[in-house]
């Protein structure tokens, strides 16, 4: 009885227009209230408790940082480099955009802030070069969901203090599906290109591509020092972020010097909102999570698939049905903060690899930015171009196909995602 009222009244919340956040927290707090002991001061306090996590400082840092690298010139540099590597292939500008993409996502961890960084500077020259303002949309608004895949990213660090994984090894698991799945990407790119008719152009010099790479090393640099600082032992993934956040600085103000001193201030205040809104899901999804373990949601769930004899691939299976229709409208923080506790004791049962059910969901995560009708990347897009949000959605469709090949082989083939860090971890 409690929990269908927590969810009744979750839905109801929701359906009137409620923020995501408000739903979770109002109707864990009634719930608690109603079906609990627990007085409304303790519900305060657990809130408080439920954020004050070591782990979960590494958001706002990682935010910061890229926010800072954002507003600059990194992206312009970025996109420089990558389009001297790949630009004089067919449909060589939109598979720039990918792989500055990738790149970017594995500098500023985040999927709407790839999208602006990326796609402000892309959107219009693609449609320049000749392109169907298709591969324009597609292209920029599908991979900018690899920031949530790519190291660091804010979506593993919520999916490691949940589940109680290393975060360090969920960085190194989605090195390798994210950049399988964009070259997948980039293959749609190819193949569409050719069949419009686009042809091969004489490639840049290696000097050139030299010099390129080397105008855009100050921020690549900010993908060694996290990765490497992480598994080198130097720091733990929040002081990663930290590091990540004082490099940003740095180099925006006095290596690039493309943000002024005057611009601290909405840019700082910018990522502080982020962090809070980010912070406040959290948080009511804790809540959320705590009132569903208090009625034994997870041992019922657990038990009802046991009998059912559901093997791994069936229960991965559902799992992707489950979270595909989950990302379709809520938040991805909010999505793993509640699924974790449910899901991951019975992929423990069935002896699924903690870490490859990490990002097998954050892979599901990266569609729900891409789908309707809460898909944060597509309003983004639409944002940026002043293309309708129907449109968006129906440009994106052939790269979104990629992403999904990539969640069924990452599902159905572990090795992909465990293979890198059980060598740098040992496993």
């Amino acid at each position: 009885m409690s929990v269908v009222a927590l969810f009744s009244l979750f839905a109801l919340l929701l359906l009137i227009g409620a923020p995501i956040a408000i739903a979770l927290g109002a109707s864990t707090f009634l719930s608690l209230v109603i079906f609990t002991p627990i007085s409304p001061i303790e519900i305060s306090s657990m809130i408080f408790e439920k954020i004050d996590s070591y782990s979960l400082m590494a958001i706002p840092m990682f935010i910061l940082a890229g926010s800072l690298l954002s507003k600059g010139s990194s992206a312009r540099r970025i996109i420089d480099f990558a389009q001297s590597i790949v630009g004089h292939l067919p449909g060589g500008l939109p598979m720039a955009a990918i792989f500055a993409s990738i790149i970017f996502a594995a500098v500023s961890g985040s999927s709407p802030a790839t999208v602006v960084a990326i796609g402000s500077i892309m959107f219009g020259a693609i449609e320049q070069a000749g392109y169907p303002k298709r591969y324009a949309i597609g292209t920029v608004s599908t991979a900018g969901s690899l920031g949530i895949l790519i190291p660091p990213s804010i979506v593993m660090i919520v999916y490691g203090v949940t589940a109680e994984e290393s975060i360090g090894k969920l960085f190194m698991a989605g090195v390798i599906p994210g950049i399988m799945i964009g070259i997948f990407m980039m293959l749609v790119t190819y193949v569409g290109a050719r069949r419009l008719g686009f042809t091969r152009t004489e490639p840049e010099a290696w000097g050139v591509r030299l010099k390129k790479m080397g105008e855009a090393s100050w921020a690549l640099m900010t993908i060694v020092i996290v990765i490497g600082g992480i598994y080198g032992g130097i720091f733990t993934p929040t002081e990663a972020a930290a590091v990540a956040a004082v490099w940003a600085f740095f180099v925006s103000m006095f290596i690039y010097r493309d943000i002024a001193w005057r611009n601290l201030y909405t840019i700082f205040l910018e990522a502080a909102k982020t962090s809070a809104m980010i912070m406040f899901i959290i948080a009511n999804a804790m809540l959320f999570a705590h009132f569903l373990t208090l009625e034994n949601v997870p041992q019922m769930i657990t038990q009802a698939l046991t009998d059912a004899h559901v093997g791994p691939m069936m229960f991965l299976l559902l799992v992707n049905i489950l979270l595909f229709f989950a990302g379709d409208f809520m938040e991805p923080s909010a999505i793993i903060m509640i699924m974790v506790p449910l899901l991951l004791p019975v992929a423990r049962s069935l002896g699924i690899d903690p870490i490859h059910f990490g990002i097998i969901m954050t892979i599901n995560m990266e569609l729900g930015m891409i789908t309707p009708p809460v898909g944060l990347n597509l309003f983004v897009t639409s944002g940026i171009t002043g293309v309708s949000l129907k449109d968006v959605i129906v440009y994106s469709l052939p790269w979104s196909m990629a992403i999904l090949v990539g969640l069924l082989l990452v599902t159905y083939v572990p090795q992909i995602s465990l293979w890198l860090p059980n060598l740098m971890y040992g496993g």
